[in-house]
Parts: C-alpha cells; structure tokens; sequence
C-alpha cells in the first residue's frame, strides 16, 4: 500500500491535533479531588459516594471506579445501562470521562438526566474525587 505524501501543512495539523490531545489527558491526569467534591455537589441531589447512604434516584457512587456499568446492586437501571455492562463497559477513568461529557450521547437511552461537564478542570477533579471516594 503506497503511502501519500500528505506535505508541510498535513504534518503540522496532525502534530497540533496530538498535541492538543496528549495536553488533555495530562490535565486530567492533574486532578484535585478536594475541588472535585465541590464539582460533585451538582450530583449529591441524585448520587452519593458514601457506601452506607446506598442507592438515590441514581445508582451509589462509592466504589465506581472498576465496576462494570449497571451493576450497583439494588438499583434499577435502564436496558441501555445494563446492555453496556454487558458489553464491557467498566467504569475507568476514560470511560467515567466520556459518559460524564455528554451521558446521552456515550449510553443512548440512560436514565440520568445530566447535560454533561465540560469543563477540563472540572472533569479532572470530579475524576479524582470519584477515584478517591471509591478508595475508601
């Protein structure tokens, strides 16, 4: 297979673009989970990260991070929840990233009703927040 000669101005948007991504994942890497829990206080009305609170409208948070999706026991998930779970879907810092930027878009037909944070700050230390409570 011949590879094209893709020129100067190719090269150099592909590098901005690595680099921008490569920028990101740092930032998310840098959170502080003291900010994060004032991040997740836009989430304390559905959620709780504290295991003896057990389950809200939504699932318990405590432990998130490495569950599979739609297993929280004692909650009743939706059919797209569960099927992600079925799927694969764990809860890691990519994928918590990705359903927290847009829920409707990364599992159609979830229950949560969340527009979605989108902010990199915010997202990096409700990260670390949900990274710290499930160590707990």
């Amino acid at each position: 297979m011949k590879v094209p000669n893709l020129g100067p101005r190719a090269v150099a948007l592909a590098m901005v673009i690595s680099g921008a991504l490569a920028g990101n994942a740092l930032a998310l890497d840098a959170g502080d989970a003291e900010k994060g829990a004032k991040v997740f206080k836009k989430c304390q009305a559905c959620h709780s990260v504290v295991a003896e609170d057990g389950n809200k409208i939504g699932p318990n948070l405590h432990g998130i991070v490495g569950r599979t999706a739609g297993t929280q026991e004692g909650f009743n998930y939706s059919d797209a929840m569960k099927a992600a779970g079925e799927g694969g879907t764990v809860w890691d810092e990519a994928t918590i990233e990705k359903y927290l930027r847009d829920p409707k878009g990364f599992i159609p037909k979830n229950k949560m009703a969340f527009a979605g944070i989108k902010k990199d700050s915010d997202m990096a230390n409700i990260i670390a927040f949900l990274k710290e409570a499930s160590a707990k």
